[in-house]
């Protein structure tokens, strides 16, 4: 089961081939991330979490998910990867059955973070591992999201209020950024059968998942505060890749 540390961008690779999915702890994600570039800009880069705006789009009526979105271009050629221009967020009720369907604006990621070394070493990562995983693709249309999931007095926070479900996307990365007062947040990763194949929690920063989302679905619990008496919270860094069709 891949829930247990990939040590080698190598071993990751193979991890995911095999299971579909791998857990990475965050000392060890750092060093297979760390050839693609500096992560000198990190505390800038995670404070942006305190930045984010409400998720207006929550049809179960919550107030619980902040973010923000940017889109990215990638190729296989080693040119630099490209923002694209602020553009909408859509999934189909077929992977959303609870906010799909629609197109959703959100706010986009700050210039001075999306532009930065972080983000720039993450995608560096992302296009490198998801490559090896389908050589054959030779363009990506990169969605990155932040998200933060509070969770109040008497109001748990939901980090996939849609269930077990699949991105509609080719691969996923899950970073997590900062967790702060909170329990629970565990990831369930299944087969097309629904079989449980592994879990696992995030629990510090750099602790990440990568998924095959043709091949499993994820969820993950919901979180709630251990202090209600003070902010609660759950940030994550999503990115997801799928073949360019343009």
């Amino acid at each position: 089961m891949s829930s247990a540390t990939c040590a080698t961008h190598a071993s990751l690779t193979s991890a995911v081939l095999q299971d579909g999915f791998a857990f990475v702890e965050g000392h060890t994600m750092r060093e297979i991330v760390a050839p693609f570039g500096p992560l000198s800009d990190w505390p800038r880069f995670a404070d942006s979490w305190n930045h984010l705006e409400v998720d207006t789009y929550m049809a179960d009526g919550g107030r619980y998910r902040r973010r923000r979105h940017a889109v990215y271009a990638a190729t296989d050629s080693g040119r630099p990867i490209q923002r694209e221009p602020h553009q909408p967020h859509y999934q189909a009720l077929d992977y959303n059955p609870l906010n799909g369907g629609i197109v959703r604006w959100f706010e986009p990621i700050a210039q001075e973070v999306g532009d930065g070394a972080t983000m720039n070493t993450i995608l560096a990562f992302s296009r490198s591992f998801f490559g090896s995983l389908a050589p054959e693709t030779r363009a990506w249309h990169a969605e990155v999201h932040q998200f933060r999931i509070e969770a109040r007095p008497g109001e748990e926070g939901r980090p996939t209020p849609e269930g077990l479900h699949r991105d509609g996307v080719d691969y996923v990365l899950v970073l997590l950024v900062h967790r702060r007062n909170i329990a629970s947040g565990t990831t369930t990763i299944h087969g097309h059968n629904g079989r449980q194949l592994g879990d696992f929690t995030l629990t510090g920063p750099f602790d990440a998942a990568l998924l095959d989302d043709t091949r499993v679905y994820h969820g993950v619990t919901a979180v709630s505060a251990l202090d209600p008496t003070a902010p609660a919270y759950r940030d994550v860094l999503v990115v997801t890749f799928r073949q360019r069709q343009d």
